[in-house]
């Protein structure tokens, strides 16, 4: 069932959360074997489940009341481990609950587990995972995306109606594409990021995936709002599910031009073009816009979040928490703590910060990477002067094939050049399922201005009732 169905079972008395637990639970069994989209299961999920039975009981009436759901595991859990796909914290288990997950579990939720990422969600995959990669439940043999691979896959296969991840630069709408799922970005500071390990402090975000609009509406009226924990969380109500019956008759949709060239797999640009063709018939004033600006994006991206990815991933040197190498002092130690518990991929990153920040290559690289993340902001709010929502392909083509650029990082990167962009202009971006291409999902990318993130909800339950959520189904594991 979908998560506002089992929300409204539990609050009727027609569905026993415990009953509703203990059946998903049993899915995982039988399917994440083969998947890999948990890291850890939460022992007490049956009793946080009763917990929420007598709170109905007590007659409360809960939004998200007995509605399974998973996290992405740089999100922290009080008393369960949170290794952010990483050796550097395999022990790590912290003493405080990020506010995204408390907030859901208040509303009713209840977390059944932890789920795979790439490591310090850094990549685009989920194979730099330093626990195993996890498999795209459409085709074993391909990807799901990353780095919320394991939270998109979970959704995807039926685990988990709804799962939590983070997107720093498509992090969560990239794998919803590949997943055929729906992945929300929301607006910079709209979703408190209290509690999720760090990885480039000024573009991370943290968002919901799930199976159906309403489900990630719903989820966001208990995500957003202001957070005191959080300076960079903002002061807005949220009104998502309300804003589902909006009327989109009458407006202003763009899709963007550089996003349809070459590079872009033909069955992408035919399911982008079809996306934009079901809203004409909505009556949305559907055109075209230029942003040339974006061709700088990718470059601009990789030397903000890796600059900051440098200075953020300085804590883990084995002298507070996480793993720890001996050595003769303590910058050997150090040395070999860094040199033995991360990755390949997150080593490559801090060195490449670390380098645009050095003296003498400051202002050649990060400097001018932060005005062309200027530019870039400009150029949306230009072209939003015109128009109310803009549309791009969320990745350029369908999921890939398990090995096929892990060895080659720059075709990796190309895998975000659609999503980094409203990460740099802090701008809320849905992923929403619009096709299949040889039984694969592809995914369509709406973008809004900023805190008008409900509007994107709005679009996009009007494309879900015109199309008959044709293009959102639970993936079946009898191809891989």
């Amino acid at each position: 069932m979908d998560a506002i169905r089992i929300a409204e079972g539990v609050n009727a008395g027609r569905l026993d959360p415990v009953a509703v637990v203990t059946e998903h639970l049993a899915r995982i069994e039988s399917q994440d074997g083969r998947i890999h989209a948990f890291l850890a299961l939460n022992p007490r999920a049956e009793e946080e489940a009763r917990a929420v039975a007598e709170r109905v009981s007590a007659g409360e009436r809960l939004p998200l009341a007995g509605v399974p759901f998973a996290v992405k595991d740089n999100l922290a859990t009080r008393g369960l481990a949170t290794t952010a796909g990483s050796k550097i914290l395999a022990d790590f288990v912290p003493p405080y609950t990020a506010t995204a997950v408390a907030r859901l579990r208040a509303a009713g939720a209840v977390l059944l587990g932890k789920t795979n990422l790439d490591e310090f969600a850094m990549g685009s995959s989920t194979e730099h995972s330093a626990f195993g990669p996890t498999k795209n439940p459409w085709d074993l043999a391909r990807v799901p995306g990353g780095s919320s691979g394991g939270s998109a896959a979970a959704v995807a296969a039926g685990m988990v109606p709804l799962a939590l991840g983070s997107d720093t630069g498509g992090s969560i709408r990239q794998p919803a594409a590949y997943t055929g799922t729906l992945g929300f970005k929301p607006t910079y500071g709209r979703v408190s990021r209290y509690g999720l390990i760090a990885y480039a402090s000024s573009l991370d975000t943290v968002g919901p995936i799930a199976r159906s609009v309403a489900d990630l509406a719903a989820a966001m009226d208990v995500l957003a709002g202001y957070d005191p924990k959080d300076a960079t969380s903002l002061e807005a109500e949220a009104g998502f599910r309300a804003a589902l019956n909006r009327p989109v008759q009458g407006l202003r949709v763009a899709l963007i031009r550089e996003t349809l060239g070459p590079g872009t797999d033909p069955a992408v640009r035919e399911a982008t073009l079809r996306f934009a063709g079901v809203l004409e018939d909505l009556g949305v004033e559907m055109g075209e816009v230029g942003l040339p600006e974006l061709d700088y994006a990718l470059a601009a991206y990789y030397l903000v979040a890796t600059s900051e990815a440098s200075s953020n991933l300085a804590r883990y040197d084995g002298t507070l928490y996480g793993m720890r190498s001996a050595g003769a002092d303590l910058i050997a130690a150090m040395k070999a703590t860094r040199a033995r518990f991360l990755g390949q991929e997150v080593k490559r990153r801090i060195f490449m910060g670390t380098f645009a920040l050095s003296s003498g290559y400051y202002q050649a690289y990060y400097g001018r990477a932060l005005k062309a993340r200027g530019a870039i902001a400009r150029a949306f709010e230009r072209a939003f002067a015109d128009h109310d929502l803009l549309i791009t392909p969320t990745a350029p083509t369908p999921a890939f094939r398990l090995g096929e650029k892990v060895t080659d990082p720059l075709s990796m990167y190309l895998t975000d050049v659609n999503t980094v962009a409203a990460n740099l202009a802090g701008l809320p971006a849905l992923s929403i399922p619009a096709g299949f291409a040889d039984g694969l999902p592809l995914g369509v990318q709406l973008i809004a201005p900023a805190m008008q993130d409900e509007r994107l909800l709005a679009v996009a339950a009007a494309f879900e009732r015109a199309t008959g959520g044709s293009y959102q189904r639970v993936a079946s594991l009898d191809r891989g």
